[in-house]
């Protein structure tokens, strides 16, 4: 077992990986940029390390920074957490370089998923179910109006490196192709330094459900469940649940086999997550792969007790996972709390927090960084909490999250707070009624 992890991240999944290392007895090493200085997951990691200025590409995204500060405090392991270089088979394969074992998949494997039009051809050899569209890369405009008159509109262009929504168009009909073609390759080339674009037919009445996976350096994997990840604003994920209120066992049975041919096709060592489109018909069709913890993870440790940061460990010293599937035995949403002002178009909110109270009691779980007097600095993502409640049933832990929702306070910056408390009371939501389009007619 590793004797000290260092934590390439910040926030609130940096102070969650401390916890787990801290209940295993290994050290922690936090990072940190100069904004972040006064930030708990410094304050609570055994070192703590200046690692640039404030932007991430001077400081989370310095490799021969954090490669420095691991080796100067002699640590043996990076946790990379999610974003920043979580997914960077570069930076998997340098901590190889210098004797540092990246907890995480190993370079080659995030290659494979990390790019989607790579990952999206592996699926196909593996055998797991994908949405019909192009095989590769689109080599030209004519190649993409050809395909997309093969296919049927509606269809979606998508950018290969894209994330976040960047890089990707619907397109309706073919008078309006040429110009989501330009836009989406000049976008994607601005946010990601590559032009390339695929295409697939375009999935009507979505939902976007993903699978936890496990595996190990056996080549063995298994996966815990599902979670839905419909709720969305352009791309961005603002709620989840487990189990999904449209899942059946029959389907959860069938995703949960895709998702483990998938990893072990590759040979996936460490927790990762496929992740799929489900139609209103419950065909589902493999979206992309996330080599790395997700910012949902809470929720599906809450329905099946396991710590998948503790498992994340495990499988990165070598110990082989149990191979046993889990089903969820009880009901969890998670809300993402973030620093924006939805009633403003969801406008970003940085500014010092002056009243900050947590909810708690039964089946309320908070993951955050932030206090009373901590400044939320402008340069990062806007998260700054995650409020998971879990109950016996979806009823349950929906009154749940109302009652945690109105006890959450935070003054001094506008949150997501009013709009998650809308939300639980929405009609649609409440009977499980959604869809990634749920949003476009959403109204507080």
């Amino acid at each position: 077992m590793f004797k000290k992890i260092l934590i390439a991240n910040r926030g609130e999944i940096a102070l969650r990986v401390i916890r787990t290392c801290k209940e295993m007895g290994i050290k922690t090493v936090a990072v940190y940029s100069t904004a972040d200085k006064d930030s708990l997951h410094v304050r609570f990691a055994d070192e703590a390390v200046c690692i640039g200025p404030p932007s991430g590409s001077a400081s989370y995204l310095n490799i021969p920074n954090i490669i420095a500060a691991a080796e100067i405090t002699n640590a043996d392991a990076i946790h990379p957490g999610y974003g920043f270089l979580s997914e960077n088979a570069k930076f998997s394969k340098i901590c190889a370089e210098n004797g540092i074992k990246f907890i995480g998949p190993a370079p080659e494997m995030i290659e494979k998923m990390g790019d989607k039009a790579t990952a999206k051809a592996t699926m196909i050899q593996a055998g797991v179910p994908c949405i019909p569209g192009s095989e590769g890369l689109l080599d030209s405009y004519e190649q993409a109006e050809k395909l997309a008159g093969e296919i049927g509109y509606p269809v979606m262009l998508k950018a290969t490196a894209g994330g976040g929504g960047k890089g990707m168009r619907a397109v309706w009909k073919k008078e309006d192709l040429r110009k989501a073609w330009d836009s989406a390759k000049q976008e994607a080339g601005a946010a990601f330094g590559n032009d390339g674009m695929y295409m697939e037919k375009l999935i009507e009445e979505p939902r976007h459900i993903e699978i936890q996976v496990v595996g190990d350096s056996n080549g063995k994997a298994c996966h815990l469940s599902e979670r839905d990840c419909s709720i969305q604003r352009r791309h961005q994920k603002l709620t989840e649940e487990t189990p999904s209120p449209f899942m059946t066992k029959e389907l959860r049975d069938k995703m949960g086999k895709a998702a483990i041919k998938a990893a072990e096709f590759i040979n996936y060592e460490g927790a990762g997550t496929v992740e799929f489109l489900v139609d209103k018909h419950r065909n589902f069709y493999f979206m992309e792969m996330n080599t790395r913890i997700q910012v949902e993870h809470p929720i599906t440790e809450q329905v099946i007790d396991y710590d998948l940061i503790r498992e994340q460990i495990k499988v990165a010293a070598g110990i082989p996972i149990s191979g046993k599937n889990y089903e969820p035995q009880l009901h969890s949403i998670e809300c993402r709390i973030n620093a924006e002002d939805p009633e403003n178009g969801f406008r970003p909110s940085p500014g010092t927090i002056t009243t900050f109270h947590a909810p708690g009691g039964h089946g309320v779980r908070l993951d955050t960084h932030v206090y009373a007097g901590y400044t939320i600095p402008p340069y990062y993502d806007s998260m700054i909490a995650k409020l998971i409640t879990t109950a016996q049933t979806r009823e349950e832990a929906i009154d749940k999250m109302r009652r945690a929702l109105d006890e959450f306070v935070i003054e001094g910056v506008k949150t997501t707070i009013p709009f998650h408390r809308a939300l639980m009371d929405h009609e649609d939501y409440i009977a499980g009624n959604y869809t990634t389009k749920f949003m476009e007619d959403f109204k507080m």
